[in-house]
């Protein structure tokens, strides 16, 4: 099994900025994509960012040129620099974690909330 746990979120102002980290435990060699979805009050479920374990990124269109994915392999940790932010961004964060190849994931944390008030 393997457990995430998510941190840094919290509420920021509108251009403000935020990082969130996620760390993961148990069976940490199978990972092989990371990645962060959220999810806002009625609306659907959306990957935001995602990165292998070579380091190959993906972004959702609304946060490209704002947020940046990285990883750090030896720490078991990925991060979500979040930056220029706006309030359509307010939603749960949530990290998740996949095995196989690309971005699939089965693997998720409990989230953290991040709102951005304007």
């Amino acid at each position: 099994q393997v457990q995430l746990v998510e941190s840094g979120g919290g509420l920021v102002q509108a251009g403000g900025s935020l990082r969130l980290s996620c760390a993961a435990s148990g069976s940490i060699r199978s990972i092989n994509a990371m990645g962060w979805y959220r999810q806002a009050p009625e609306k659907q479920r959306e990957l935001v960012a995602g990165i292998t374990r070579g380091f190959s990124r993906k972004y959702a269109d609304s946060v490209k040129g704002r947020f940046t994915i990285s990883r750090d392999n030896a720490k078991n940790t990925v991060y979500l620099q979040m930056n220029s932010l706006k309030p359509e961004d307010t939603a749960v964060y949530y990290c998740a974690a996949g095995t196989g190849t690309g971005f699939l994931f089965s693997s998720w944390g409990q989230g953290t909330q991040v709102t951005v008030s304007s």
